[in-house]
């Protein structure tokens, strides 16, 4: 008690059985994250930033201890929003919106433009903590803030943001330039401005590290792959795990119980093999550029491509990379890179349109056999999700189509219906379960913060209430 006025608490506890643990966290960081009693709960800001847009949500979860499952829904959502074209012409300006559960959306246009995510990050604060809006009253009430980043590499969990973690992301940067400099850019910017709270990093590719070396490993020199980390990683992970834990819940099954396919479709897209419970397949590659054909995003393609359009179109591999990136996918096939305008177009007969259309089913159906041979046939559940996956029925229909005798058939009038929550949209005949589920990247983040940091902890909730009063019973704990 007397080292109270030092910067950090450092707690040594033997609990009742026998077992020791050490924290150290500053005060402050006590002060929001305690995690007794159970009611207790912490709010927690979700950023999530794109290499041209910026999501942000804040939620209120339970502050339970280690060990407790967190389910999404006990957690309450207090406002989320986006700002797009970031960085874009300097005559467009940006689309900023607001989402307050029970209130009309507020939708925005920036006063300047908005050219970085560090920016970005800064307008979503001011909107947040705009007297008008009421969300916050004090920046701290944030107790922590989860951190959607691309690539972690090797790294399995979500991690509390220090000197070594901050080096692994800048690390994995070369696997995924367009994304991980933009989240370093928002982790950044967030430490400063929010400093008494704790700060997660949850990645994309966590979820895929239960992969066995049959699925990540690529047919190139060992010497290569050990020493650079060349490997499959896959991407979506925050997605794949909110599905996953939304079906054990749908279904009343555990989820190491459970064989999925999932197929998270949106401008970014790709699909996962679970079996009991793990990924042991996924589509994207060591980047976010392989797999299923994108927005913009090519997809599979002969690896001697690159080189061979360098050399006759006399360009360098970093302008090949901008092509496969950003003039591939849907856009380079037929013009645009939205679903629904090249569904539009299918529809009226536009042959770039049509083809388009059938190139990315077709990829789709490739990876959707080859995750039933995975499974021996044996799936409970083909899951659609992303924004095209959840919003195109014609899309889900035509990857879907004649397979029967696979076990998997579409009821039409359900897959032509909506629902808030798990829609199912199989018929009576089909032998494996078709859903539809509305993903939620940023619940699924929050929810792997606060998990984080009770595991961070270490300690059982006798020696958690012995740390809540050693740290004080300071007011305003994170809501």
């Amino acid at each position: 008690r007397d080292r109270r006025s030092q910067l950090m608490v450092n707690i040594k506890i033997t609990t009742l059985k026998g077992v020791q643990a050490r924290v150290g966290l500053s005060r402050t960081h006590w002060r929001n994250i305690r995690t007794a009693p159970a009611e207790k709960r912490i709010k927690i800001l979700v950023l999530n930033a794109g290499s041209s847009s910026f999501k942000y949500g804040l939620f209120s979860v339970p502050a339970k201890p280690a060990g407790m499952d967190l389910l999404p829904k006990e957690s309450t959502l207090l406002a989320s929003g986006q700002i797009d074209q970031i960085g874009g012409p300097p005559d467009k300006p940006n689309i900023v919106t607001l989402e307050i559960p029970g209130r009309a959306p507020i939708k925005l246009k920036s006063v300047k433009q908005i050219k970085t995510n560090h920016e970005a990050f800064h307008e979503a604060l001011k909107i947040l903590t705009h007297k008008h809006h009421a969300v916050i009253e004090n920046i701290s009430d944030i107790g922590a803030v989860g951190h959607r980043v691309a690539h972690g590499g090797n790294l399995s969990k979500a991690a509390i943001i220090d000197d070594k973690v901050m080096g692994l992301i800048r690390t994995a940067s070369t696997w995924a330039p367009l994304h991980n400099p933009a989240n370093i850019a928002v982790i950044e910017a967030a430490q400063q401005a929010l400093s008494s709270a704790l700060h997660v990093a949850v990645f994309d590719t966590a979820f895929h590290q239960t992969m066995p070396p049959e699925s990540y490993t690529y047919a190139i020199p060992r010497e290569l792959s050990q020493r650079l980390g060349v490997r499959r990683y896959g991407f979506h992970g925050n997605s794949y795990k909110f599905i996953l834990q939304t079906m054990a819940s749908e279904l009343e099954r555990k989820e190491s119980e459970l064989d999925l396919i999932i197929c998270h479709l949106g401008s970014g897209a790709s699909m996962a093999c679970i079996q009991q419970g793990k990924c042991v397949d996924t589509s994207m590659g060591m980047t976010p550029t392989a797999g299923l054909v994108m927005g913009t995003r090519c997809g599979d393609l002969d690896p001697g491509l690159p080189s061979t359009l360098a050399r006759v179109l006399n360009v360098s591999l970093a302008d090949v990379g901008n092509i496969l990136n950003k003039k591939g996918g849907l856009v380079g096939l037929c013009g645009t890179s939205d679903m629904r305008e090249v569904e539009q177009a299918a529809l009226r007969g536009e042959e770039d349109a049509v083809l388009a259309e059938k190139v990315y089913v077709q990829r789709i159906r490739k990876y959707l056999g080859s995750y039933l041979v995975r499974l021996h046939g044996d799936v409970d559940a083909v899951v659609f999700t992303g924004g095209v996956g959840e919003n195109s029925a014609r899309i889900r229909g035509m990857v879907c189509e004649g397979l029967q005798r696979f076990g998997i058939s579409l009821d039409a009038k359900k897959n032509a219906g909506r629902s808030v929550g798990p829609l199912e949209i199989s018929s009576a005949q089909s032998f494996a379960r078709v859903f539809v589920v509305h993903t939620n990247e940023e619940l699924s983040i929050a929810l792997q913060s606060v998990t984080c940091l009770a595991e961070a902890a270490q300690l059982d909730s006798r020696a958690r209430e012995v740390v809540a009063t050693e740290a004080g019973s300071a007011s305003g704990a994170g809501g």
